[in-house]
């Protein structure tokens, strides 16, 4: 008899182990998918990157966001001041803002941001909120608004048709939202990684917060 238990022991203890084994890939295996979707999105990109907040802040933020996107609009407008306030301004969330224009008019805007903003991102941030305001008329008088929001930043109306003629600029839109379709999946604005974490569609600013407060303990 205990010939014939020892290798049943041996087998439960073998199964037991395989069993654990799995178990542990398993746990794994969403932590190092996120990992190496937070890689994926933190790759340089053509354009430089729109960022503020603190370099050494525990949490990411990269939002991907049309011009003409009214969900974007809303977003900038009755959460971001907020996350900016709470998260952003306290050290505890570094934001990162990136375009992935709906259709030419949201290109032309973006380029227009780059073009006022010089690589400062306060700048494009600033020339984004006034975009975003006068999203209605972008999108139906855009060449007139477009010239508007550059006189009001200091552009003459020549410079502000260079920019959103310049090809070398709007190829390198093109490539990073290109990026984002591809390697991320960015379907639709605006699209939001947490650390990796994928949101899609508008939320309340009381939405992001329940995100982003557990995250912030880890």
């Amino acid at each position: 008899m205990l010939l014939r238990s020892t290798p049943l022991t041996v087998r439960r203890r073998t199964i037991f182990v395989v069993l654990l084994a799995f178990a542990a890939l398993a746990c794994t295996a969403p932590a190092n998918a996120q990992s190496a979707v937070a890689v994926a999105v933190a790759k340089p990109v053509s354009l430089p990157d729109i960022v503020i907040g603190s370099a050494k802040a525990p949490l990411t933020i990269t939002e991907y966001a049309s011009m003409s996107c009214p969900h974007c609009a809303a977003f900038g407008e009755n959460v971001f001041p907020m996350l900016r306030s709470k998260f952003i301004d306290t050290g505890k969330v570094r934001f990162v803002f990136r375009e992935f224009p709906l259709d030419p008019k949201a290109a032309a805007a973006s380029m227009l941001a780059r073009c006022i903003a010089k690589d400062d991102s306060e700048k494009y941030l600033d020339a984004v909120e006034t975009l975003f305001r006068l999203q209605e008329q972008l999108v139906a008088h855009t060449k007139e608004t477009l010239f508007f929001v550059g006189k009001m930043k200091g552009m003459s109306e020549p410079e502000v048709e260079g920019c959103v003629k310049d090809q070398a600029q709007l190829d390198r839109l093109a490539a990073d939202q290109q990026y984002a379709l591809k390697q991320l999946n960015v379907v639709s604005t605006p699209t939001f990684f947490l650390n990796g974490v994928k949101l899609q569609g508008s939320m309340s600013y009381e939405e992001l917060e329940e995100r982003l407060k557990p995250m912030l303990r880890k």
